[in-house]
C-alpha cells in the first residue's frame, strides 16, 4: 500500500463502519450524507482488497477481515489523536528532568525560592543548573538541552523572553572599608581599586561597556568570573565591585557588606527568562515557567524566602 495517497478520512470512516456495521448508522456518527459513507465504504473496499460488509438477510455484516481490522484500528487512532494532544503534566508524580542556564547572581537570588516550591510541589522533579554562556557561544545543540535560561537581555536564537524582575547596580564595599561613603563621590570612585565581573562568553564588564561610553575607565585590579566571587574578595579586602543591587543586599549580612551609590547610575537593569519556541505549549515547561515567574514577582516584592 502507497501511504503517500492514504486519506486518513478513510480511516476514521472505517472505525465508524465497523463500530456500527451498518453504513446509515455510520454517516450519522460521521455527520455525513449516507451516498457519501457508501462511497467511503467502496473506496475502502478497493483499498484493502476486501468487501469488509456484507449483507445477510435484512442486516450488514462485518468480514472476518474487517474484524480482525477492529481493534488495532482503534488503537492506530487514539495513538494518532494522542500527537495532537499535549500530554498533562503532573507535577507531583514527575519525575522530569529540567536544565536551566543562568549566571551565578540568579542561583543566589531566585533557585532557594523557586526549589522550595518544586521540592513542595515536585518532590521527584530535578533542576540542573549550568553557568550562563553568552548568545556568541550558544551553539545550537546546546540551546536543544536548554529548558530555561535567565540572562539580562540578550537575546537567544529560537528563545522567547519574559521579563523577570529589575534590579540596579551599586557598589559593594566591605564594612569598615577606609574610602566608604566617600564613594558615593567621582573622585573616591576613580581611585578606588575595583574587581571586574566577565562571565563566559563576554569580553568585558558590561558595566565597563557602559562606563566607557560616559568617556570614564575605573581602575581594575582583580576579574574573576562570577558575581558570588566578586563579593567574596571585597568582603575580605578594599577591592570595590560594581554589581548588581540585590545580590548585595541578599550577601550583606553574611558577608559583612555595605552598599554605596555610585556616582554614576547606570539605570535599571532588566533581568528576563527565555524559553524554548518548541516548549511554548509544553505543560511541564508552562509549568516551570509560572513558578519562576512567580519567584521573580516576589523578589521584587521582598517576599522570596
Amino acid at each position: 500500500m502507497n501511504l503517500n495517497s492514504l486519506d486518513l478520512n478513510l480511516l476514521v470512516a472505517l472505525d465508524a463502519l465497523l463500530r456500527d456495521g451498518s453504513v446509515s448508522r455510520a454517516a450519522m456518527r460521521l455527520s455525513l450524507s449516507q451516498p457519501a459513507t457508501s462511497h467511503a465504504l467502496q473506496r475502502l473496499r478497493d483499498l484493502i482488497g476486501d468487501p469488509l460488509l456484507v449483507r445477510n438477510g435484512a442486516r450488514m455484516e462485518l468480514t472476518p477481515r474487517a474484524q480482525a481490522l477492529r481493534s488495532p484500528l482503534a488503537q492506530a487512532l487514539d495513538q494518532v489523536r494522542t500527537l495532537f494532544v499535549s500530554d498533562d503534566f503532573d507535577a507531583a508524580r514527575s519525575e522530569r528532568h529540567f536544565r536551566l542556564m543562568m549566571p551565578d547572581l540568579a542561583v543566589e537570588l531566585l533557585m532557594p525560592s523557586l526549589m522550595e516550591k518544586v521540592t513542595r510541589l515536585a518532590p521527584n522533579v530535578t533542576i540542573d543548573v549550568v553557568p550562563w554562556r553568552g548568545p556568541a557561544i550558544f551553539a545550537p545543540e546546546f540551546a536543544r538541552t536548554i529548558d530555561l535560561v535567565i540572562s539580562i537581555g540578550d537575546s537567544f536564537k529560537g528563545f522567547h523572553r519574559q521579563r523577570l524582575y529589575t534590579d540596579s547596580d551599586a557598589l559593594a564595599v566591605r564594612r569598615g572599608h577606609p574610602a566608604g561613603a566617600k564613594l558615593k563621590k567621582r573622585e573616591a570612585f576613580l581611585a578606588a581599586r575595583h574587581v571586574a565581573v566577565i562571565i563566559r562568553g563576554q569580553n568585558e564588564d558590561l558595566i565597563d561597556t557602559w562606563l566607557r561610553g560616559k568617556g570614564v575607565e575605573r581602575r581594575i585590579a582583580l576579574v574573576v568570573p562570577g558575581y558570588i566571587e566578586a563579593l567574596h574578595v571585597t568582603a575580605r579586602t578594599d577591592l570595590v565591585a560594581f554589581v548588581p543591587r540585590r545580590l548585595i543586599s541578599a550577601l550583606s549580612k553574611q558577608l559583612s557588606l555595605v552598599t554605596v551609590t555610585p556616582p554614576l547610575d547606570p539605570g535599571i537593569d532588566e533581568q528576563h527568562m527565555f524559553y524554548p519556541t518548541r516548549a511554548q505549549m509544553d505543560p511541564g515547561s508552562i509549568w516551570l515557567r509560572k513558578l519562576m515567574l512567580e519567584t521573580g514577582r516576589e523578589l521584587e516584592t521582598g517576599k522570596a524566602t
